[in-house]
């Protein structure tokens, strides 16, 4: 999900710098149009109508500030303004589809990509573009005589803000700046002499394909004889000791020197306090050995300490010229429609488990703890995030939002939050107010999640006045409410009628006029036809789209002028992994298509990956699993020929809220023992990826319901009789409306059961999708097509 620019030239940079400020353009200003068209239509003005013709095209409209577009309870506008009628039950009004087509005749090519403020998103790429202005070595350069300066052996750039979030504001692009590498997922480590990045598998190939190889390491994290950074940085305290003990004993002679510990900088807003506690103990450990190694009767205390820089900027952002201002987007109302509970529920929900756990205030740092918690959404702040930039807590008698005050500026946000008895304060005062509710009692006790807060804030906390747990809200959060839940099933529904359009056009594009597509062009395509959907807000998570080699890129994203940019026709195949956020839901998908004549060994390899996704769709499994446990079943497949993938199967997903969700996941890290639970939607991804030949990967996202109420179809109840002794059990229901390639199965290593699940979901598909789209229109064509029963072989 990561951007990959090119380091060839200057040119090519600008060039796709450039590129994107006239996509944000044309699309505001085709957002713009269509408003106006939509208005004028209802209003039946000729007048209004010509005049929107004439001008329409020539006005620039930053998002907010579009023209409003008179909306009942029974119709459907656009954008911030989307109000609709769908059933998720695969119906839908004749207004909410007459509308859907009515938005559709304008096609594709006026929506080219999201609907992100385009100031923000301008400085997104202003980081990239600065990021390649300076080399490795500069940067570097510049940091090490800034790390002299202050006095400190090694720094830590993360990829976090103080929120810890997975997609961070410009303004906190820290890490991207200084290595040019922009994946979410990454740490780097710098010393005086050499410079490291630490990342995922997720990052491997992107990451080698993006760093200076002359001056940063790139280290594999989870691989053999890879030290995570907290051992990375305890061998290092330790050598740096013993080696200044050979220095002192070469020297001979007066009195040896007093040895200096190793100083580790870093930026305690933007490091896990989990982080901060384990490397402390790390760096004691580390200490601990040395002393009983021996220590010529020297009193050891430590070999390396923590320098958090107090009153220091960040160091980066001492090199970093030009760094983008923190956004300061307002805040718009989530309705009750969608939020389903309200804040003033929400709250006295909290303080009712801080009663039991003794707790006389509680903190809330990460963003979308903070917007679930308020009813709130934001747009800017994070790019394809709904959420804004804030702290929150509550006490038994203050509830407390700290933002800056443009974010509350909207009447109606405010009224939302008075009603709500919402206290709002300075952004920077939380810290500072936290320890003013502790000294101001010993007894009080602070409710602190230390996994979701920043150092900053734990450091102020003594052990006493800690209770280190999850924090209320992640597991509120976690498991929708009927009217979240609804709301992700409408999202699925309108999303799957996208697909088709896209799926249509892609098809026509390729295989009927012969003509190449550019993952650029794919891309924008795609987000043209979602944009038109009710209720679109933006994309969920920059989009995926890889052509052949690409594809095994995991988080791959296309840029115009990059050196990895491929063409789509019918010689390769295409990973396309992308979502939309919806004023009512948040999707994300994944399919894998070719539109020519696929390989046998891709035909057995997607095939094993499908029955993968199948095996953990169509597991039943008592209450209290945790998602590990369904792992294999995901990769059993993959296993029979000695394959595997590196990535995790499954992430939870946000209503109309972040991407990934925790705290539940499945994958083969054991160490998530978070169990699932009903109401909770987790993704559902296998993969294959063959490095420069290709990637495969079948992602659905799923609703876990109890095994014997209804599933989101609206049947009947199923396995009435089933025993489960007394114990809850628990299964799928699918989200995700968009059909399976067919052409691309191998029916001969598919079971019966396996042909006949796939057969009823795409008979679920097109009993849902089909009623928003145009009876003859190539998207009905192409969906009615594609969900027909799959072919079996004869006996």
């Amino acid at each position: 999900m990561s951007t990959r620019l090119t380091t060839a030239t200057a040119s090519r940079t600008t060039y796709h710098h450039n590129h994107h400020r006239t996509i944000r353009s044309r699309y505001s200003t085709a957002v713009a149009l269509l408003t106006t068209l939509v208005a004028a239509s209802s209003s039946s003005s000729s007048t209004t109508l010509a005049r929107a013709f004439s001008t329409g095209a020539a006005t620039r409209h930053h998002y907010h500030s579009l023209p409003k577009v008179n909306c009942n309870s029974n119709s459907v506008g656009f954008g911030n303004k989307a109000l609709i009628s769908l059933s998720a039950r695969g119906g839908g009004s004749q207004q909410f589809k007459q509308h859907i087509k009515q938005h559709r005749q304008f096609g594709p090519s006026l929506f080219s990509t999201t609907a992100i403020e385009e100031t923000t998103t301008a400085t997104m790429d202003d980081v990239k573009l600065s990021a390649s202005k300076m080399s490795a070595e500069e940067k570097l350069s510049q940091m090490r005589e800034k790390m002299a300066e202050w006095g400190v052996d090694v720094y830590l750039i993360p990829s976090d803000d103080p929120h810890l979030s997975e997609y961070v504001p410009a303004a906190y692009m820290r890490r991207g700046f200084l290595t040019d590498f922009h994946g979410s997922a990454g740490t780097a480590v710098v010393t005086m002499t050499d410079a490291y990045l630490w990342t995922d598998s997720r990052y491997f190939n992107e990451a080698s394909l993006r760093l200076d190889s002359k001056h940063f390491t790139l280290m594999k994290q989870g691989q053999p004889n890879v030290p995570t950074i907290t051992k990375f940085l305890s061998e290092m305290a330790t050598n740096y000791y013993n080696d200044q003990q050979s220095t002192n004993g070469e020297e001979g002679g007066g009195e040896a020197k007093k040895k200096k510990v190793l100083r580790v900088g870093l930026d305690p807003y933007v490091h896990s306090a989990s982080f901060a506690k384990e490397l402390n103990e790390a760096l004691a450990d580390a200490a601990g050995e040395v002393l009983a190694n021996g220590n010529d009767g020297e009193e050891l205390r430590e070999i390396a300490v923590i320098d958090t820089l107090d009153g220091k900027p960040n160091l980066v952002d001492a090199i970093w010229e030009g760094r983008p201002a923190l956004p300061k987007n307002p805040f718009r109302v989530q309705p009750m429609e969608y939020a389903g509970v309200s804040v003033f529920d929400k709250v006295n929900k909290i303080r009712s488990e801080m009663t039991e756990k003794k707790a006389s205030l509680a903190v809330f740092s990460a963003l979308d703890d903070i917007a679930y918690l308020f009813n709130v959404r934001c747009m800017g702040d994070v790019e394809t995030c709904p959420v804004g930039i804030a702290y929150a807590t509550i006490s038994q008698d203050e509830v407390t939002l700290y933002c800056d005050e443009e974010k509350v500026q909207p009447a109606d946000v405010m009224e939302h939050l008075k009603k709500a008895n919402v206290t709002i304060k300075p952004y920077g005062e939380v810290v500072s107010d936290i320890q003013s509710h502790l000294s101001s009692n010993s007894r009080n006790k602070v409710w602190l999640d230390n996994t979701r807060s920043n150092y900053a804030i734990s450091r102020v906390i003594s052990t006493p006045s800690l209770i280190d747990a999850q924090n209320a809200v992640t597991p509120m959060k976690a498991c929708k409410n009927p009217s979240e839940m609804e709301g992700m099933r409408r999202a699925h529904i309108v999303d799957g009628a996208a697909m088709a359009n896209f799926m249509a056009w892609l098809e026509q594009t390729i295989v009927v006029e012969g003509r190449a597509v550019s993952e650029v062009e794919i891309d924008e395509v795609l987000t043209g036809y979602r944009a038109q959907q009710p209720g679109f807000k933006e994309v969920s998570f920059p989009t995926i789209a890889g052509v052949g080699p690409n594809g095994a890129i995991v988080h791959y994203r296309a840029a115009e002028g990059s050196d990895l940019l491929k063409y789509l026709d019918r010689t390769n195949p295409i990973l396309i992994d992308s979502g939309g956020q919806y004023e009512y839901g948040t999707t994300d998908v994944t399919r894998t298509w070719h539109l020519g004549e696929p390989s046998e060994e891709f035909v057995d390899m997607y095939t094993r990956v499908l029955k993968g996704n199948i095996g953990v769709d169509t597991m039943i499994f008592p209450e209290n699993t945790p998602g590990f446990v369904l792992d294999v079943f995901a990769r059993k497949a993959l296993w029979e020929i000695g394959k595997d993938y590196g990535h995790g199967t499954g992430h939870g997903v946000g209503a109309a809220l972040n991407v990934h969700e925790g705290p539940h996941g499945i994958s083969p890290r054991w160490t998530n023992k978070e169990v699932l639970k009903e109401g909770m939607v987790t993704s559902n991804e296998p993969g294959f990826y063959d490095d420069g030949n290709y990637g495969i990967r079948i992602e659905n996202l799923l609703e876990i319901v109890d095994v014997n109420g209804s599933d989101n179809s609206g049947d009947e109840p199923i396995n009435k009789k089933q025993k489960t002794d007394s114990k809850q059990f628990l299964k799928f229901a699918k989200l995700t409306m968009i059909p399976i390639q067919k052409s691309l199965i191998d029916v001969g290593i598919m079971t019966e059961a396996e042909l006949d699940w796939l057969d009823a979901y795409h008979e679920e598909v097109l009993q849902k999708v089909s009623p928003l789209l145009e009876v003859g229109s190539p998207a009905m064509n192409w969906l009615v097509k594609s969900c027909e029963k799959i072919e079996r072989k004869k006996n």
